[in-house]
């Protein structure tokens, strides 16, 4: 029977699709705690990523060496970066780049060295499947999130995005850091910290991986000072409500 990997950036994330699940149980693996059940009747295991992509990579291993996943979906928040990536938009990826790998001169700035490309790709029919679940969802926004969370946030017709996402050690939150990024890769939609950490995980085992990241903030100086806030009333609800379309399906 197959398995699936549902992970989460921050707890309250995870928090929102541990009560999807009605028979979890813990267990404790260097150090990370991997909830192990079922949803809608399917083999899931569930767990925090890590910040960051060396934890991100350890813990992208751990699913599948330890716990034999067959696929890999990601929930989290990002800042926007494109043109038009507001504040609870969504966007689905369709690649990964760390904006800082450099290794040149000897590589390419940006290239990952020994895999000869800069980039790895989502696999796209779970990721078409985890699109459509998001326009599902924002189709009945107001059925998950409460008047007051909308008004708050100024949630005004969030649209979903995919196309290209940043991962990188750095927490990107100025306008200058925001900028450089929007100017030296303008085809970025968003910046996070983990998804192309297992994406390249995904790539060097062939397991599939699709990963949604809610709109925080814009990256910039501007960036929303009640994040908690966000994360409690907004993104942890996407979260639910997008992983249990995903398993309805």
């Amino acid at each position: 029977m197959s398995r699936t990997a549902l992970v989460s950036a921050l707890h309250d994330e995870l928090s929102a699709v541990l009560a999807l699940m009605p028979d979890e149980h813990v267990e404790s693996v260097a150090g990370r705690s991997f909830w192990v059940g079922h949803l809608h009747g399917q083999d899931v295991v569930a767990v925090l990523s890590g910040i960051g992509k060396v934890a991100a990579a350890t813990t992208a291993t751990l699913l599948i060496e330890r716990y034999g996943v067959d696929r890999i979906v990601f929930t989290g928040v990002a800042g926007g970066l494109g043109p038009g990536v507001n504040v609870g938009d969504v966007v689905v990826a369709r690649q990964f780049l760390q904006h800082d790998m450099d290794a040149s001169p000897i590589f390419p700035r940006h290239e990952v060295p020994g895999y000869g490309t800069a980039t790895f790709d989502a696999d796209a029919a779970l990721s078409d499947r985890l699109a459509q679940t998001c326009e599902n969802m924002l189709a009945q926004l107001a059925t998950h999130l409460g008047p007051e969370a909308v008004h708050a946030f100024a949630l005004q017709a969030p649209r979903l995005h995919r196309g290209l996402v940043l991962s990188g050690d750095r927490f990107v939150a100025t306008t200058a850091e925001s900028q450089a990024l929007q100017r030296e890769l303008p085809q970025a939609l968003a910046v996070e910290m983990e998804g192309a950490a297992f994406a390249q995980v995904c790539r060097d085992y062939g397991v599939p991986l699709a990963v949604v990241r809610t709109i925080s903030d814009r990256a910039d100086d501007a960036a929303h000072v009640d994040f908690p806030r966000f994360l409690r009333e907004v993104a942890s609800r996407y979260s639910a409500a997008i992983v249990n379309g995903l398993f309805k399906q």
